[in-house]
């Protein structure tokens, strides 16, 4: 008897921290989930809400309740009431983002709102607040918030009440006491199964707040069972994190910045271009043995022998914004320190007086970003950083990369100088394929790789064809880009960010694999890129010793890090940050420097041991 009565109080104080902090519990539930539901894309059917929503929401609010629930009540409500602002305020401004910008809360747009000002935060609430955000889902959150302090009104207006009224009350609480412990019993095996079923991401969330760079937590969200933020708050304490991770980078680099030094410029190359691409492994270039005409400009381009194809280059990471920071910093892999520790080679341009122009289709700061540009883009778009690495900029991004082009010859080409460094960064073949280039120039199609790719489905083959149609059209926008300064004196180099699979071999997979493990294939596939670098007619008149030193080294080993010793080289600056042991084009290059991808596993020794397992 005694063990009975025990175990009623016991279920009877399982539910007391729900019972304590009743509104408090059903009012941020229901926010909770209509935020959720209404935050699924209209026109995804096949989106759904994050799938422990309910039980994670419920198991989140009653652990904060139990924690309110020992707090003296005077106490208690003040901070229910701070809960209240934050919960509302989060999950208004989260709604909000949602109808306007399609994208919820995120490091990008933490940063755009911390970078505005008096006036344009004025015209911006001037332009957005209107009577049709009341009739969207913003409106029905109002209402929520409306009938929030109706409730909290009402006991207030108890002591009006008839006592018909109080009688039913007071019965049905008296209902409700009696009830507790089997609702005891019920909370208590719901809770261990919230509990069970919440584990994983909650270790998943201390994990992400675990980590030290941007660039970490980057590369924690490419993991398929990463943390799921799925309330505003949380998302909005994400994206607080991401943005202090990011600052402290932006120190470390503006304190780079302010150590690079420029002895001396002979301007060696009035004209650099380089052309960065997007997801394009050399498995898919026709001038790398493709069996499918995906590169024949390039091929023409090589055959009048004013292009040279390098053999033997890797990118260090299979990540967009890992690879900019590498390729940006003059740090390479191997060296002390970190990327954000030396300084970026565009600013060592603009030292030397170089006019340096950035046209990108992927890194400008927009409402709209992942965290994967955030990490990317957030050192190029810092305001004091992007003034001391460029002079002219683009302002818009583009579906197609030729539009991007034209973006450049209305905008950016005037302003060009005699000594220039032009980067352009494309879209290319980034996901999804058939987004990345014009229906009018669809030239390959699935029945194309019957015969050679019999091992495929049709939709397989499908989504082979728009990869390689993105790589023809890429190749057409390279091209567009080498005519461009074929009549001056010029160098024009081409790369990839990194390579990309798409059905490769028997691995079934499109995309990258973001495994801690790299293999032989997955190096050979994901990291393995082309690498280019074209000498126009008046150049190859004028520096004939660079251009055939770019013959001599074309097969010898190089990974993309590098390119900025590379780069200084070619425009003849001399500085204390050049390093020639990095540099291909130097007599003292280091062609054994350890090529080693995602900073854990050398590259040559793969291939060592893949071509020893071929042996056998």
């Amino acid at each position: 008897m005694k063990s009975l009565r025990f175990l009623e109080r016991l279920f009877k104080k399982m539910c007391y921290p729900i019972r304590s902090n009743f509104s408090f519990f059903c009012f941020m539930y229901l926010i909770g989930i209509v935020v959720s539901y209404e935050e699924l894309p209209a026109n995804k059917p096949e989106v759904e809400v994050y799938a422990n929503l309910w039980l994670e929401l419920f198991l989140d609010l009653y652990i904060i309740c139990a924690v309110l629930s020992v707090i003296p009540l005077k106490i208690r409500r003040w901070i229910r009431g701070f809960f209240y602002v934050v919960a509302y305020a989060t999950s208004i401004a989260d709604l909000f983002c949602w109808i306007k910008f399609r994208s919820t809360l995120n490091p990008s747009m933490l940063l755009l709102a911390a970078e505005t000002d008096g006036r344009e935060a004025g015209e911006f609430l001037n332009n957005y607040l209107n009577a049709e955000l009341l009739t969207s889902s913003v409106g029905l959150l109002l209402l929520i918030v409306l009938f929030h302090i109706f409730t909290a009104c009402t006991p207030f207006f108890y002591k009006k009440f008839s006592p018909s009224v109080k009688a039913i009350i007071g019965g049905f609480n008296a209902i409700l006491e009696r009830l507790q412990p089997i609702f005891g019993v019920l909370l208590t095996g719901l809770l261990v199964w919230a509990t069970i079923s919440s584990a994983h991401n909650k270790s998943e969330m201390v994990e992400m707040f675990s980590k030290h760079s941007i660039g970490d937590v980057e590369h924690e969200l490419t993991n398929r069972d990463c943390a799921q933020f799925y309330l505003p708050c949380y998302r909005l304490i994400f994206s607080v994190f991401a943005n202090q991770l990011a600052a402290q980078q932006i120190d470390r680099l503006i304190a780079a910045k302010d150590d690079a030094q420029v002895d001396s410029c002979s301007f060696k190359s009035p004209n650099i271009v380089l052309i960065i691409g997007e997801s394009m492994g050399r498995h898919h270039s026709q001038q790398y043995g493709y069996f499918m005409n995906t590169t024949p400009r390039q091929v023409a381009l090589e055959r009048s022998g004013l292009l040279t194809p390098f053999t033997d280059v890797v990118a260090p990471w299979n990540l967009t914004s890992f690879v900019f920071k590498n390729v940006f910093s003059l740090h390479v892999v191997g060296q002390q320190g970190e990327w954000c520790d030396y300084p970026l080679f565009p600013q060592l341009f603009r030292k030397a007086g170089y006019h340096v122009s950035f046209v990108t289709n992927q890194f400008l700061p927009q409402a709209k970003e992942a965290v994967y540009d955030f990490s990317g883009g957030f050192f190029l778009n810092h305001t004091e950083l992007s003034a001391s690495m460029f002079d002219t900029r683009n302002t818009r991004l583009h579906r197609f990369d030729e539009e991007l082009l034209q973006d450049y010859d209305r905008n950016l080409k005037q302003e060009n100088k005699v000594h220039n460094l032009i980067i352009f960064h494309l879209i290319g073949s980034h996901v999804s394929y058939k987004m990345r280039y014009p229906i009018n120039q669809r030239h390959f199609k699935a029945d194309d790789y019957a015969e050679k790719r019999k091992d495929l489905s049709k939709e397989q083959r499908e989504m082979l064809a728009h990869y390689d149609n993105t790589v023809l059209y890429n190749d057409s926008i390279v091209d567009q880009i080498v005519k461009r300064f074929s009549d001056d004196e010029a160098v024009v180099i081409y790369m990839p960010d990194h390579g990309e699979e798409c059905y490769e071999g028997n691995r079934g997979f499109v995309c990258r694999n973001h495994s801690a493990e790299i293999d032989y294939d997955l190096a050979h596939y994901e990291f393995e890129v082309p690498f280019w670098i074209y000498c126009s007619p008046k150049f190859v008149d004028k520096h004939s010793d660079v251009f055939q030193q770019i013959k001599k080294v074309k097969d010898k080993r190089l990974m993309t890090d590098a390119l900025p010793h590379l780069l200084l080289n070619l425009a003849g600056i001399s500085t204390k940050q050049y390093k020639s042991e990095y540099d291909i084009l130097s007599t003292k290059y280091n062609e054994m420097r350890p090529r080693i991808l995602k900073n854990k596993t050398d590259y040559d020794k793969l291939v060592l041991k893949h071509k020893q397992e071929k042996k056998r």
